[in-house]
């Protein structure tokens, strides 16, 4: 048996998105205190009045994540360029023995081009090429004996530079990645290097991402 406020507590640090809610005043909560009521029952293995509920969570501090998050948001605002590009497809490949030597003969087609965009994600069985549209029917020709397992278009790509440290401070992606999933916007792709993140969404989908990724920025 724990108290409610203890209860309380291991509720909502199993969700950094409610605890910073709580912290920004944007939940209601007596409409909370019903919600959780169930689950700090089944904590503290007692019945639970809604009102002592109401008066833990309004006498909780703030959470170490909304903590942390505020912080985040500061440094976010020494990220350098954000760079947007449209036209862009994806091309997802079965690993093989061959691919390789395909990815080399796709980088050798495109090494005089200083304005396409190529990235390859190897992953254990796959590989994703995202590439601007101008390169489909290239990567159709020098592909076409290699399984194909998906593809996409219509796709556009948002780019962070991100500040040089990034790799060393816990929660860079978090930010960007909650403030993206509150807004209701899907990410098809993520592909990063040590200083650089780029984002791929659908066409429609960059004008909404777009000035919420300035925001973090400004602040």
């Amino acid at each position: 048996m724990i108290p409610v406020s203890s209860a309380i507590d291991e509720i909502i640090s199993n969700s950094p998105y409610l605890d910073e809610a709580l912290s920004e005043g944007l939940i209601n909560i007596s409409a909370l205190a019903r919600s959780i009521m169930p689950e700090v029952e089944r904590l503290t293995k007692k019945k639970v009045r809604e009102s002592a509920v109401v008066m833990a969570l309004h006498r909780r501090p703030q959470g170490h994540a909304f903590k942390v998050s505020k912080w985040l948001k500061t440094y976010m605002s020494s990220m350098g360029d954000i760079i947007v590009r449209s036209g862009l497809s994806d091309h997802t490949f079965e690993n093989s023995a061959s691919l390789i030597s395909c990815q080399r003969q796709l980088m050798k087609t495109i090494s005089k081009e200083n304005d396409l965009f190529c990235t390859f994600s190897q992953g254990i069985r796959e590989t994703t090429i995202v590439a601007s549209n101008i390169l489909s029917d290239s990567i159709d020709k020098i592909f076409e004996s290699e399984k194909r397992l998906a593809r996409k278009t219509g796709l556009g790509s948002i780019t962070l530079l991100l500040p040089k440290n990034n790799t060393e401070i816990s929660g860079v992606y978090f930010v960007i990645l909650k403030q993206l999933a509150w807004a209701g916007i899907n990410i098809c792709e993520i592909i990063s290097t040590s200083n650089e993140v780029s984002l791929i969404f659908s066409e429609q989908d960059v004008s909404k991402a777009f000035p919420i990724l300035m925001n973090l920025k400004r602040k």
